[in-house]
């Protein structure tokens, strides 16, 4: 278990849904969560993963969103710059 309270098995099922087949009325909508931004950052994000349940996999109103993680130094400002640049 990390900080989170989420073990390795946890982890492989949250990224293991499948955007194809999952019930949308399972993920929460990231519109209904609410983080604290004067809360110190590991708070926020624990708060965040306690709300979300699945960071991995989640709605956005009426939109299943699938995000996946690279462990890496690159920011992500530094992919967004790098993505507009490729258009």
């Amino acid at each position: 278990m990390d900080a989170f309270g989420i073990n390795k098995i946890d982890i492989d099922v949250m990224r293991s849904v499948d955007v194809r087949t999952v019930d949308p009325m399972t993920l929460v909508d990231i519109l209904d969560t609410k983080v604290d931004p004067n809360k110190p950052l590991p708070e926020r994000m624990l708060d965040f993963i306690r709300q979300i349940r699945n960071p991995y996999c989640f709605r956005c109103g009426d939109t299943i969103v699938k995000v996946s993680y690279t462990d890496t130094t690159t920011t992500m400002e530094e992919r967004m710059e790098g993505f507009f640049r490729a258009l």
